[in-house]
């Protein structure tokens, strides 16, 4: 009876270690809520390159959109509100789906009149907003300090819809 109780527990415990090994904790990377966010680097309207790895530690509000969205422009304003209001905790991301602009200028154009000051990211040939699988616009992820993506949002974003998904991370 105890060499049997014996073997079992040997079994358990080869099998629970196999387990661990296979399934490591960190999320796999992907697009869908539950998975480590991509990272990426892209250039800034203002110039500097910017990547999303160097935000971790940081809540972070990943939007695409583009000057031509009429839904994007409605949100804006939130998410600058957003973005002040949080005091560094909360970084909005603004990916511009940029081959879609007439121009870069028109993209300027468009943050200097909203009076944006978060970081607008230059998307020139489609690739991050391929990457993250984007079919509309505005499309919003919300990454949590880990960098695992907890919440995907298609359409315009109110304050309070922002907040809520902000206070789930």
């Amino acid at each position: 009876m105890k060499k049997v109780l014996a073997i079992s527990i040997l079994v358990f415990l080869i099998g629970y270690a196999i387990y661990f090994a296979i399934n490591p904790n960190s999320p796999k990377i992907g697009v869908s809520e539950g998975s480590a966010a991509p990272d990426f680097e892209l250039d800034t309207l203002s110039g500097d390159s910017m990547n999303l790895s160097s935000l971790k530690g940081k809540k972070v509000i990943i939007n695409f959109w583009a000057t031509w969205c009429p839904p994007c422009r409605s949100e804006m304003p939130d998410m600058q509100k957003i973005q002040d209001e949080h005091n560094g905790d909360v970084v909005v991301l603004a990916v511009n789906l940029t081959n879609s602009e007439s121009s870069i200028d028109t993209v300027d154009k468009f943050v200097s009149e909203l009076g944006l000051t978060f970081p607008v990211l230059l998307d020139q040939k489609g690739q991050i907003n391929n990457q993250f699988e984007v079919l509309s616009y505005p499309t919003s992820y919300f990454v949590d300090e880990e960098g695992v993506i907890q919440t995907k949002f298609v359409g315009a974003l109110t304050y309070d819809q922002m907040n809520e998904f902000l206070n789930n991370l």
